[in-house]
């Protein structure tokens, strides 16, 4: 999600570590290391990316060579972690580049399947678009944002699935609650993470975010 040698230096005592993926199915991690008035918003959103392993780390390559690492944050029932997809163009016969696909940051949630494993195949996607990151960027201690996607808005199917993004303060106001609520009518699920981030984790994706920006 940002340029490593800008935000993050990878250390064997990071209390944050880059999610692994160790097999198809589970994810294994290291120790656990995140009035204005309220804002929410509603969009129909793709959440396809393309991502690659290397060495057990998760990372986004693209065809810059650039490499961004996801920021990950782990927590006993659930983790998320957040990623850039940087917008793609198609070049016209006339010679003009046209946007494909607009960015986005993508937000990865698994379920807690034991000590220190995480559901990768069971996991779950949000993108945010670029103003809806300015949004979580702008949020005070005491602030709280929603948004609401229909990955199927366009088709069909427009309505069947529904996903909800939550980011609420704490009682405390030290901190926040990252929540997502997935309801799939197609298959008749429903899916729901909750994500206790402490105030410096927050701060954490508040300047990836802002880095990304910079860099798209």
């Amino acid at each position: 999600m940002f340029k490593l040698s800008r935000v993050l230096h990878l250390t064997s005592t990071s209390r944050h570590r880059l999610l692994e993926v160790l097999s198809s199915r589970n994810v294994e991690v290291g120790d656990s290391l995140w009035d204005r008035r309220d804002f929410t918003h509603s969009a129909g959103i793709s959440t396809s990316t393309n991502n690659y392993a290397a060495k057990g780390i998760a990372y986004t390559r693209y065809a810059s060579d650039r490499i961004f690492a996801p920021y990950t944050v782990y927590k006993g029932k659930a983790a998320f972690s957040l990623s850039p997809c940087l917008p793609t163009f198609t070049k016209l016969d006339s010679g003009t580049v046209v946007v494909d696909r607009r960015g986005s940051i993508m937000m990865t949630f698994m379920h807690s399947i034991g000590e220190r494993k995480y559901d990768w195949e069971k996991r779950q996607r949000f993108a945010l678009s670029a103003t809806e990151v300015g949004s979580l960027i702008n949020m005070g201690s005491q602030d709280s944002s929603e948004f609401f996607h229909d990955p199927s808005m366009l088709s069909s199917n427009a309505g069947q699935v529904r996903k909800s993004l939550s980011i609420k303060p704490n009682a405390n106001s030290n901190g926040y609650f990252v929540s997502l609520n997935v309801v799939n009518n197609l298959l008749n699920t429903k899916d729901y993470f909750s994500v206790p981030v402490t105030a410096a984790e927050f701060a954490v994706m508040k300047t990836a975010c802002s880095v990304c920006l910079l860099s798209a």
